[in-house]
Parts: structure tokens; sequence; C-alpha cells
């Protein structure tokens, strides 16, 4: 972000959204947009959404950090807040983080730790969020969590049409440069998903994938989930005999990463009250990007 949560000093007259496009011109212009049409902007301290609101010189234009995130404000959990409005949160989990909780681990979650943020300025406030998927503990990457019931019932009737991509650094090489994985996968065992002949306790998977590097040893593969199968990508790039960097579950003989080598990379949805197209894209982390050399 560059430096939007911090106040900004008009030095030229003009209309706001305009003049906004001016101040802060790495933003993508439709974060722009929807901070000003959900009153995160502030114009000497007051929200403002009229997008033609004309500025003086003098004049004092933030973005409400008391009410939406600034983009890529980190947690002290490691998440990262990618896209805050009145109806959803879009976050980067790290590794290692529990998405929802266990009775083992009540508050390590993202969804705790999300609930705290919004209540850290209102301590008593009811707000929650409220989960719309989720991602393995040992998967690291993007995630939505929705602010109302509404935006929750409306993303996910939803979310079997959006676009989902992952990054994943598997052992060996694929078959092929690009394919489908489709397999029928028994998920009765809660610890272990695992490829059965089509029965009643199957749910069939389909997986596309392209390979963007290889090397000797390893190759990194893009992944788009046609379905949302649990462990989904392991099980079936282990079937495929190429299982994920770090996936001792499903056959991996080598972890230099010390981690599951899988990141979900890449989110397209629509925006589940205003109907715009969200997209939000997360790099590899560095230590999967070194074992292929990126």
């Amino acid at each position: 972000m560059g430096g939007s949560s911090r106040p900004f000093t008009v030095t030229r007259p003009g209309p706001l959204l305009a003049s906004l496009f001016l101040i802060w011109p790495d933003e993508k212009k439709k974060q722009i947009r929807t901070w000003l049409k959900f009153q995160a902007i502030t114009v000497n301290g007051r929200p403002v959404s009229q997008f033609d609101h004309p500025l003086q010189m003098g004049d004092t234009v933030a973005v409400r950090t008391d009410r939406f995130a600034a983009p890529k404000t980190r947690l002290a959990s490691g998440l990262k807040i990618y896209f805050e409005d009145a109806h959803l949160l879009a976050v980067e989990k790290p590794e290692g983080l529990l998405s929802i909780s266990s009775p083992a681990e009540p508050e390590k979650t993202a969804y705790f730790q999300l609930t705290e943020y919004l209540r850290h300025k209102h301590p008593r406030s009811r707000e929650r969020v409220w989960i719309v998927h989720r991602l393995d503990r040992e998967t690291s990457g993007l995630m939505v969590f929705a602010k109302t019931a509404l935006a929750k019932e409306v993303l996910q009737s939803h979310w079997d049409k959006f676009e989902k991509k992952y990054e994943a650094v598997v052992e060996g090489g694929m078959p092929k440069e690009s394919g489908l994985l489709e397999s029928d996968l028994d998920e009765s065992n809660p610890h272990h998903v695992a490829v059965r002949p089509k029965s009643s306790r199957t749910r069939h998977a389909v997986t596309r994938y392209r390979v963007l590097k290889s090397t000797n040893q390893r190759s990194l593969v893009e992944l788009t989930l046609e379905t949302g199968r649990r462990h989904q990508i392991r099980v079936q790039l282990a079937h495929a005999g190429c299982p994920v960097v770090g996936d001792e579950k499903y056959g991996a003989k080598t972890n230099p990463a010390r981690r599951l080598a899988l990141h979900a990379c890449f989110l397209r949805f629509r925006h589940p009250v205003t109907g715009e197209e969200l997209r939000f894209t997360s790099p590899l982390p560095k230590p999967l990007a070194r074992l292929v050399k990126i």
C-alpha cells in the first residue's frame, strides 16, 4: 500500500475520486472506488462517499483504518489483509495457521484472529467473521471471510463458480505440460483421503493443471480447481506420481522448505452485494520459489 492509511494534505483543488487516483497511483482504481463507496475515505476526519466531493487546498484525506484495514495490513498471527469492506475480508493465510478452531486450538486460527481484529476497537462489539471456505493448516494463501450472514450465504452458494488457483512445487515431473486430473475421492477417513473406484462413498474431483517450470528434481505446477474436495490437490498429485514437496502424508520423500509446498495464489469472484468482479493474486512464498530457483 502506498501509504493511504496516513493522512494526505491536498495541494490542488479538484473532485475527490479523480484526486484519489492521483494521490495513490499505485492502488487499483477499483479498490479506491470500493473504499469510497463504503465510506472508508475521510476528508478532514469525516467519511465521504460522494465521488465528486470538491476538495479544497489544505484538506486532509485518509483511509479509515479504524473501520477498514489498509491493504497489506499484517496481523500478529501473520495473516495479511488484502481487502476489506462492509461485507467481506480477503486475506492471505500463512502456513501453519488453522482456518477454523479445533478442540485443541480454539484461538490460534484465522477465524479467531479476524474476529479479534474486528472487535479490537470495540471490545463489546458482536461483530464477527463467517467462514466461506477453508484452507488446510499446512497450505498458505488467499482466503475469503464474510462479515455478514447474507454475504456468507451468497458467497457459499456461488463458490463453485468462482476461479481458484493454486501453485504447488511437486516431486518429479508431471506426465504432460498441461492436462486434467480427474478422480473419485473417498473422504470417509477424516485424516486421509484416498482415490477409489466410483461408488456411493466417493465424490468426483476435477483439477486442471499446467506446468510453469521444471528442474531435474521438481516442478512448479499451477492448479485450477473445478471441484472443491478435501485434500483434492494433494491426493490427485500424489496419485499422478508427483506428490507435493513436504507432503509426507501423501507420499512425499523430501521436505527441504520444512513446510507443505502448496499455496493458494489466485481468487476471482463476484462481490456478494455489489456484483462487481474482485480478483486477488498472492505471490509464491520465497521458501517455495527457491525450490524451483525462481
